[in-house]
């Protein structure tokens, strides 16, 4: 790539816009999404209703699934790698199971400063979780999210991918593209930084062999 300020035609799009337009998600390859379609059809699609928005996003990461898994099912740690929690403390300080409650602390310059969020899945099997924002000072009401992680593996080894999706209620004001955009954006530097955890966390133990 050379030095200059011309952008690709996709940097300025959104993650939605550029899945319409090729049929995938942005962040995947066409083979990547051959291999994935089963899980993106399964448990990533939303009925989306009137004054709601959706978005599906990818992140690859050079590690393994079950190394990625392991930061990602931790309902009751997810500042380790999500901006922006300052803490987080599951109610009734129980099982982690599907149905409990988990509220965090949100730090400050977000339009949020509390979230009260339900766990309603957490599959090890699947390597699947979910959960709903159930209450909380926010803008993102009715925010219903499922984040997978899946394992692949071809001529460059073997990586996995976490496929995050949500479905959101667009605040009175707001358009749909507004409201899209912050939500990415949030999820976005999620992955973003699991990927930095996960692949931190690899590295050791594969020097180690």
């Amino acid at each position: 790539m050379d030095g200059g300020s011309e952008k690709s035609p996709s940097s300025s799009r959104s993650p939605m816009a550029i899945e319409e337009e090729q049929g995938f998600p942005a962040g995947l390859t066409a083979a990547e999404y051959a291999d994935l379609r089963h899980r993106v059809e399964s448990h990533h699609r939303y009925q989306v209703g009137p004054g709601q928005c959706s978005s599906l996003l990818a992140q690859r990461i050079r590690a393994p699934a079950a190394t990625v898994w392991s930061v990602v099912r931790r309902f009751d740690h997810p500042q380790v790698y999500k901006h922006f929690i300052r803490s987080c403390t599951v109610n009734g300080g129980g099982e982690i199971r599907p149905g409990c409650l988990r509220e965090l602390s949100i730090i400050s310059g977000l339009p949020a400063s509390t979230s009260t969020e339900r766990l309603d899945v957490l599959d090890e099997a699947l390597r699947m979780t979910g959960f709903t924002i159930v209450g909380g000072e926010h803008r993102l009401r009715n925010y219903r999210s499922v984040t997978t992680v899946d394992e692949l593996r071809g001529s460059g080894g073997t990586w996995a991918v976490v496929l995050e999706s949500y479905v959101v209620d667009v605040p009175e004001g707001n358009t749909e593209d507004d409201t899209r955009l912050f939500a990415d954006t949030v999820v976005r530097l999620n992955l973003q930084k699991l990927a930095s955890v996960a692949e931190a966390q690899h590295l050791p133990a594969a020097a180690a062999v």
